[in-house]
């Protein structure tokens, strides 16, 4: 009896110091604050982008877009999280005064709540344009620090196609970008981010004791970078040893965003660390590799001009054949309602008729022409316009007549989709404009993408979703927004000289400037 008392009492014992070891554990955890608005827009195209495009995130909402987070992940119990706001936009036109100081103001109000936090994951785009506004993720940040103050670590997350200003760079304790394009590491990227973030915190070593910034004077589209190609794969392949070295922490090669015009748009290197002499060292190395293959950079799939995109998709037998709409595709900040290509292709006779290539187009926003198509249905004639709404300098409104196809409703983005067929063309109409980049977003339409015999889509490079999908690809140059033809968008602001719209311009100083840790100036 005596010895079962014995275990009883040692049993109580234990499960009391360990119920305490707990509580202890729980006060011992960082307290991690999380924000973030990302949009990459635009200042070439007449569009602006307003609050609802982000559909934010608020409070624990943000964990669903982040899978290294769920409850059972490692991560997650590494810290105590106070999500605050994460807002997420599809690429568009420059982001109006209102809705930025809207969700800013809500982000600072929200992170007020749960102060004071030892670090900050900010997960950004980097290629927000603001109406009135020089370098928003600068002022963002500096507005973030006016409230959290500058003991809490920031670690910022951003996309390869962003830009970081000095500003930025400072206000970062800890930054890090995308490794690939297209962007297959996004979720790993990010999960970087925090877990630096942690290590950092963790082992008590705090902010990096040196941060590397260079300015690289090159200006290119991601459709010339992209790392499934040669230069951009061998140069992307070069950061991930760099930041694995001992006295490194991160280490990060930013193309820059190119279809806007701010002195902050061009490419940066930057290397964090504490080992003051391979942080620097390593920065130029990265810079100078980038500059010396400068002139290698080419697209990523054969250019043409659509005439001669049409004829070869209509002469082969391939399928299905995919034309990228690159000048105003909606995934680099096009209006997305740009009518140009579609009249093109609905005025050649080979698609006049039931019996033409069977060619799918997505997509062209039509809200009064949905409206129309839901009201008479699947199987019912259908007339109006669409398109040209937003940006009509190349090409106004366009007609359409035919049969519905099929109706959606729903869709986070473009919220209703129809389906008109004219001709032998299927147009996917949207209330909304919305970029296609799966398969299902075809399939949920009662389409067929890979029995199509032409696939003509807004966008750039093929994602994943349509690059595993083609039979054969070719990119149109096409006039919109996101012109591939960066000489003739007419910068005025940005730094020069810049390659390549100044081709003969001589070798820059590439020499690392190290960047003030957070806060050493107030």
């Amino acid at each position: 009896m005596k010895t079962a008392l014995y275990f009883l009492s040692l049993i109580f014992l234990v499960s009391c110091g360990t119920t305490v070891n707990k509580e202890e554990q729980q006060e011992d955890l960082p307290r991690i604050a999380i924000a973030g608005i990302a949009i990459e827009s635009s200042t070439f195209s007449p569009a602006q982008t307003h609050k609802e495009a982000f559909h934010a995130r608020r409070g624990d909402e943000v964990y669903s877009y982040y899978n290294f987070l769920s409850p059972d992940s490692i991560n997650r119990k590494r810290a105590e999280y106070f999500p605050s706001l994460r807002g997420h936009a599809i690429p568009g036109g420059i982001v109006t005064r209102e809705a930025y100081e809207s969700l800013l103001n809500e982000t600072l109000e929200r992170l007020k709540e749960n102060l004071p936090y030892d670090g900050l994951f900010l997960d950004i785009h980097g290629a927000m344009s603001v109406v009135g506004l020089e370098d928003p993720e600068g002022d963002f940040i500096v507005r973030i620090r006016e409230v959290i103050g500058y003991e809490t670590l920031i670690s910022t997350s951003m996309d390869l196609h962003g830009n970081v200003s000095p500003r930025l760079a400072e206000n970062s304790d800890l930054i890090t970008c995308y490794r690939l394009a297209p962007h297959e590491d996004a979720t790993e990227s990010r999960k970087r981010a925090l877990t630096n973030l942690l290590d950092r915190l963790e082992s008590g070593k705090g902010k990096p004791a040196y941060k590397a910034w260079i300015s690289v004077p090159i200006l290119l589209p991601g459709e010339k970078t992209s790392t499934r190609i040669e230069p951009g794969k061998s140069l992307y392949a070069k950061v991930a040893p760099v930041a694995n070295k001992e006295g490194i922490v991160d280490a990060a090669i930013w193309v820059g965003y190119a279809w806007a015009d701010e002195k902050r748009n061009h490419a940066v290197v930057m290397v964090t660390g504490d080992d003051k002499e391979k942080v620097i060292e390593n920065a130029e190395a990265l810079a100078q590799s980038f500059w010396e293959v400068r002139n290698d950079f080419v697209f990523v799939a054969p250019v043409a001009p659509l005439e001669e995109c049409l004829n070869m998709a209509i002469a082969s037998e391939k399928q299905p054949f995919i034309i990228s709409d690159m000048g105003d595709n909606p995934t680099a900040g096009g209006a997305g309602d740009v009518t140009w290509t579609l009249n093109e292709i609905l005025s050649r006779n080979e698609f006049k008729t039931e019996e033409g290539p069977n060619l799918i187009y997505a997509s062209i926003p039509g809200p009064d022409l949905v409206a129309k198509a839901i009201e008479v249905g699947v199987g019912g004639q259908v007339s109006g316009v669409a398109g040209a709404a937003i940006d009509n300098r190349f090409s106004p409104p366009i007609e359409l007549k035919g049969e519905v196809m099929a109706i959606k409703h729903g869709d986070r983005y473009a919220e209703n989709e129809v389906v008109v067929k004219v001709g032998s063309v299927s147009v996917i109409v949207t209330k909304k404009r919305k970029p296609y980049h799966h398969e299902s977003d075809f399939t949920n339409l009662n389409l067929k993408p890979r029995g199509a015999d032409i696939v003509v889509v807004k966008i750039g490079y093929l994602v994943p979703g349509l690059y595993n999908m083609r039979a054969d690809w070719i990119m149109a140059q096409t006039p919109g927004g996101v012109d591939q033809d960066l000489e003739r968008l007419g910068y005025k602001n940005i730094n020069r000289p810049m390659f390549p719209l100044d081709k003969d311009m001589a070798d820059p100083d590439l020499t690392a400037q190290l960047i003030p840790l957070s806060g050493s100036k107030k």
